[in-house]
């Protein structure tokens, strides 16, 4: 069951309107292995939809990688840079961009009674290409599913070995 909400925050980055978005999802897996999953960053091309690709890997000595980005939002393709800033094994981690997207993504891991929920807080500015006022309101809507999407992706990921798509379904792996 995916919970959570997206709402548009009074705060700026650059002379940007900055979006939120929060949302969290509960997983039949230990945080070990979820937490584990989305620490590789090459993972997210998996279960993320729009992330077209990631590379240049890079582990950091407190467990965190950077690494480069490209993604489409809303048919334009943008590419960045992200960098972890916090890690907290198995309970939190947050990644910023700087370049492509400017945002900031914070990642939860909490164990609950054999399982686990993991949630997540973006904040981003829509590029400003796509910053016209209509534009901006399809855009946010359009990221709010993707991020029910990565999460709906990363649960039957973990959960049954389910290969993602990027699509709204997790597709079984076939040998």
């Amino acid at each position: 069951m995916l919970l959570g909400h997206s709402f548009r925050s009074n705060g700026e980055r650059k002379g940007r309107a900055m979006t939120n978005i929060r949302k969290s999802i509960r997983i039949n897996a230990s945080v070990d292995r979820v937490f584990e999953f989305m620490s590789n960053p090459e993972n997210l091309v998996e279960v993320w939809p729009n992330m077209i690709e990631v590379s240049n890997v890079q582990t950091k000595p407190d467990g965190g990688r950077s690494y480069d980005w490209v993604y489409k939002m809303a048919g334009m393709k943008f590419h960045g840079h992200a960098e972890s800033i916090a890690v907290e094994k198995n309970k939190r981690s947050v990644v910023k961009n700087d370049k492509g997207i400017p945002s900031t993504f914070e990642w939860t891991f909490s164990g609950d009674n054999g399982g686990m929920l993991l949630s997540v807080s973006v904040e981003y500015a829509i590029p400003v290409p796509l910053g016209q006022k209509l534009a901006e309101r399809l855009v946010a809507r359009m990221n709010e599913r993707d991020a029910e999407t990565l999460l709906e992706n990363v649960k039957a990921r973990v959960e049954m070995g389910m290969q993602a798509t990027t699509g709204t379904r997790a597709q079984p792996q076939r040998s």
